[in-house]
């Protein structure tokens, strides 16, 4: 008998949990849960149809961002000047102290509105992510208006089909031809490149990748098309063209569908693949290849994208897109049609969690992307009420982050504007706060998640516990609305667990514990509806190609204190191309877009060790071609710029773009630039046409050799 058996390890304990970050993926994971308290690998959950098992790299190792040794674990007071990183530690009760203390001297000075409540999309749990506005409500602070994602997309989206959802995304594998619009798939949506290679291992589809550049999604491409930044729209008219001109446009559908196909079909008599061509850089011969491509597969699937929307006319190109499907008619075909986002499926009533109740119509919305002219003064930009004088952000990183740089930091540094910042790592927006609380990541609170990208609610319970010291955001919240005197008004004084629960209960979806057994829900309506064959979201169920551009159908119209944005009067009436972009001209000769890294996710894991490794450092890749003529050799300083400033990166020469095209990938945080400023030093904050926008990937620059 052998007295010395080893003993069978035990087995390894899985956590449910979802992917919380700024992506439309929204992945259902599996964590490895260790003994020690600690998480190992983090997995794609097998058995949830979207996610299908398979994640980004950046999530499956997020051990490191965890446990990470330069988490902050204590609460941080300035005790030098703005920016110059000296600190004091403080217990939470005196943070908390003075952070109300501060939103008082502000109320008293100059209103309420004088204090702004700021956050975004650190994480996309509704509780830890949009409970900040239940104290805003509670106190009047000013309002947010949130443009700075899905603005522009949204609204070209709606304007066609009048309500914000879909064709499953999970039909991509049934289909023939797949076209990939506008987003860098493998990079931002892994998911979408599963069931697209799927569909061409099992079906032989044909993969179209439509993009900027040749980036890890185009190269995946049967047919990839590389055009000129902003002139997508363009593109899907003279595919339309073709369509009318060849009879490959589906009369049928568009007589029952469409408002108005004989009018569209006359506009478009001079969209030609020539006219195209002039304007896209595109040949005659790949709009022709793509619009018969598409014009002969029924069953194609377009998957379009927040990229191409990223640009002044970024709401015309998405409706012009989606145009192109109307005249194919795919959307009557299991396997073919379009999608953007399912929001609009996935609402849960949220007026106790946000305190709706609380509301004050009258008090001013800012618009979040504006936070550099907000903070600066501008009076357009503040609405005609008071300067803002507090800050408390959560779940963002403006800094970096937010559009024209220069403006941000210029405003963070106000001596007369006192910032607090909760987060998980010193940001550059940390640095320039008055106060820094540390946070809890998403796997040591209790939230529920919302996967725009695709159908599923998925339970994210506290799976571990956080180190000593971070707080979670619903903590600070709640503990400011004691201080603040408005912690016996609706919402507050609930948990975390409770609003999940009251939440779910509206929505039919059981309890919580019910909930965390069955890990999420599916809410993808069946087929005829989500293939608007039961009518289009508007009132006379007919898809819109002549859209009202200033009507009420927008899913994030601006409130009554911002109004209609941007320039409206040049916004067409049919699909077109139109140059509200920053055309290049003799002193900007090229046009730069700010496209999305591989192993970051905006300003979120570029703390990680791996992930600043496999990015290396700032780059902007640059045609060859172009680069001879600045005598620029690969690996060489350049410096761009615009009105706005200039930016140093190293130069990195590529030639899977078109000429007077430049792309710098990923938000590198300022400090890995030479001059301590980042890329969106070069990005405009005007609002966009109709209903406002950050236009990241619309600007244009210089570039010459730098010294």
């Amino acid at each position: 008998m052998n007295h010395h058996a080893s003993i069978a390890p035990a087995k390894l304990r899985i956590g449910h949990s979802a992917c919380p970050h700024d992506c439309p993926s929204t992945c259902a994971l599996d964590v490895e849960l260790l003994p020690d308290g600690r998480i190992g690998r983090v997995h794609g959950a097998r058995d949830n149809s979207y996610t299908a098992g398979v994640i980004c790299a950046k999530v499956a190792r997020y051990a490191d961002r965890i446990h990470h040794p330069d988490r902050l674990l204590k609460p941080l007071v300035r005790a030098g000047g703005k920016g110059e990183g000296i600190w004091k530690e403080a217990s939470w009760e005196a943070a908390l102290d003075l952070v109300a203390e501060k939103f008082v001297k502000a109320e008293e000075k100059d209103g309420s509105e004088a204090v702004w409540p700021y956050y975004y999309a650190g994480t996309m749990g509704l509780v830890q992510r949009d409970g900040i506005n239940r104290l805003r409500h509670a106190k009047k602070y000013s309002g947010f208006f949130d443009t700075i994602c899905t603005n522009l997309a949204w609204t070209g989206w709606v304007m066609g089909t009048g309500s914000l959802r879909g064709a499953d995304p999970r039909e991509i594998a049934k289909s023939d031809c797949v076209v990939i619009w506008g987003t860098n798939a493998v990079v931002t949506q892994v998911n979408v490149m599963t069931h697209a290679i799927r569909a061409r291992k099992e079906r032989g589809a044909k993969i179209v990748v439509i993009d900027i550049y040749d980036n890890a999604t185009v190269k995946q491409a049967d047919l990839g098309l590389i055009l000129r930044p902003g002139t997508d729209g363009a593109l899907a008219c003279a595919a339309m063209h073709v369509l009318f001109r060849d009879g490959l446009a589906d009369r049928v559908y568009l007589e029952r569908y469409t408002d108005d196909p004989v009018g569209l079909e006359w506009h478009l008599r001079d969209k030609t693949p020539e006219w195209a061509s002039a304007i896209t850089g595109l040949s005659v011969e790949e709009i022709e290849t793509f619009a018969r491509l598409v014009g002969t597969t029924p069953k194609t699937f377009f998957r379009l994208g927040y990229g191409f929307a990223r640009q002044r006319n970024g709401a015309p190109n998405m409706h012009a897109a989606l145009s192109l499907v109307a005249v194919v008619g795919s959307w009557q075909h299991e396997g073919g049609g379009a999608f953007h986002s399912n929001s609009g499926i996935l609402k849960f009533n949220t007026e106790l969690l946000e305190g709706g109740r609380l509301r004050d119509p009258n008090i001013r919305y800012l618009d979040q992307s504006r936070i550099g002219p907000v903070l600066t003064g501008r009076a357009e930009a503040l609405n005609g009420g008071p300067p803002v004088t507090a800050l408390l952000i959560q779940n963002t990183n403006p800094a970096n982050v937010a559009p024209e740089q220069r403006l941000v930091k210029q405003g963070l540094l106000r001596d007369d504007l006192f910032t607090c910042v909760h987060e998980q790592f010193m940001t550059d927006t940390a640095k320039l706060a008055d106060v820094v609380l540390p946070a809890t990541m998403f796997l040591e609170h209790d939230d529920i998640y919302k996967g725009g990208g695709n159908q599923h609610v998925t339970l994210g319970p506290k799976l571990v516990e956080p180190p000593v010291g971070p707080r979670t955001n619903h903590f600070v919240i709640e503990e400011l609305a004691k201080r603040l005197g408005v912690a016996d008004r609706p919402g507050f004084g609930l948990t975390e667990r409770d609003h999940i629960e009251i939440m779910l209960e509206k929505k039919g979806l059981g309890s919580f514990d019910s909930f965390r057994e069955q890990r999420w829900a599916d809410l993808q309506p069946e087929f005829e509806t989500a293939h608007f064959l039961k009518g289009f979201g508007h009132a006379d169920g007919k898809f819109r190609f002549r859209p009202d551009w200033t009507g009420t159908v927008a899913p994030n119209r601006p409130p009554r204190s911002i109004g209609i944005q941007g320039d409206v009067a040049h916004l067409p009436e049919f699909p077109d191309h139109v140059d509200l972009i920053e055309v290049p001209d003799a002193e900007h000769p090229f046009r730069l877009a700010t496209s999305p890294a591989r192993n970051f996710l905006n300003s979120t894991f570029t703390e990680t060790p791996v992930s600043r490794q496999k990015e290396g450092r700032p780059e902007l890749l640059i045609h060859p071609d172009d680069a001879a003529t600045m005598g620029v050799a690969d690996g060489d300083r350049v410096e761009l710029g615009n009105r706005r400033g200039e930016v140093v990166l190293h130069a990195r020469l590529f030639s899977g773009l078109k000429h007077g095209v430049v792309v710098a990938e990923g938000i590198w945080p300022n400090s890995a630039h030479e001059r301590g400023e980042g890329i969106n030093v070069l990005t405009g904050s005007d609002a966009a046409a109709p209903y406002g926008g950050a236009a990241f990937h619309d600007n244009k620059v210089w570039v010459r050799a730098a010294g």
